[in-house]
């Protein structure tokens, strides 16, 4: 498996393990622990949480079966994020969803979060939304205690366009090393809004989350649907791609900013298929194909 190396601390395996619908899944430590251990034995050791992931319970779910075999946690990169405040029965206090990056709330939410995990540190934490009420210098202040404390090595943001990304790194006293974007053959909003270039001038690798547009090309629902997984179809059987899945990871993983597939599934099958892709390679044509079916129109 490949690698990306985010800072001279850190580095995430080119795909990416999310943890969203963890308590989805409805598996046990033991079978949960089979599926981490099976990700590591494919290379894929970089694992994706959020502290608000299955009402705030992914996170304990993951330490659980964690702490059957402690020592897989050097083994792997977890990344968690924070930021929002959900209305939950664990928390009757939220009187309606909103944010939180308060230098207060962030510290808390990790310490939340190392106790959860049963561990010491998180490799990279992330400022999950941008936050209209933020102030960053207390983001800045809660960042610098969590790194001289050894409790976080790097941090990011996700969902960040260009401008939050650069006002809040104006802030900062360490750089960001990853943006967690919503990237996909039918989502082009990070390009067209200029994160995805941000992302290289600051020589960012972004992770991308919902890599397969959220299921939307395998019911071909639409004209523009239909139109995708026509295109797919065909490169699939010029590059000799098992699947249109396959297709759609190694468009992600063709491009130069050097793009980290989130894989939300907890079907190993699944995660098999994204770390396969990384085999595979497209032409720039090919590529392009992709895109211009996706617009509907060709490029000018």
């Amino acid at each position: 498996m490949q690698t990306v190396q985010l800072s001279e601390q850190v580095s995430f395996s080119r795909i990416v393990h999310g943890m969203w619908r963890l308590r989805e899944w409805g598996m046990d430590k033991q079978e949960l622990l089979r599926l981490i251990e099976e990700c590591l034995e494919m290379g894929i050791t970089t694992f994706d949480h959020a502290d608000i992931y299955g009402d705030y319970s992914c996170e304990a779910l993951f330490g659980q079966a964690l702490r059957e075999k402690p020592a897989l946690r050097s083994a792997m990169q977890i990344v968690t994020k924070c930021g929002i405040k959900l209305r939950s029965a664990a928390y009757p206090e939220h009187l309606v969803n909103h944010y939180d990056t308060s230098k207060e709330h962030i510290i808390r939410s990790v310490e939340n979060s190392l106790r959860h995990f049963g561990t010491d540190y998180v490799d990279t934490l992330l400022i999950h939304r941008p936050d209209p009420f933020m102030d960053p210098a207390e983001v800045a202040e809660a960042f610098a205690q969590l790194k001289q404390e050894g409790k976080v090595l790097e941090f990011g943001v996700s969902n960040f366009l260009p401008s939050q990304m650069e006002m809040l790194a104006s802030y900062l006293s360490m750089p960001l090393v990853t943006n967690q974007l919503e990237i996909s053959v039918m989502q082009f909003e990070h390009f067209e809004k200029g994160t995805i270039e941000k992302c290289q001038e600051k020589r960012i690798a972004p992770m991308a989350w919902s890599p397969l547009a959220g299921g939307s090309i395998f019911s071909a629902s639409t004209e523009r649907a239909t139109r995708v997984k026509n295109t797919l179809e065909e490169i699939k059987e010029e590059i000799g791609a098992d699947s249109i899945d396959e297709v759609m990871y190694a468009w992600l993983l063709a491009h130069p900013a050097k793009m980290m597939p989130i894989v939300g599934s907890g079907k190993i099958e699944r995660v098999r298929t994204a770390a396969q892709a990384v085999k595979l390679t497209l032409s720039r044509q090919q590529w392009f194909r992709i895109y211009i079916s996706s617009l509907g129109h060709n490029v000018p």
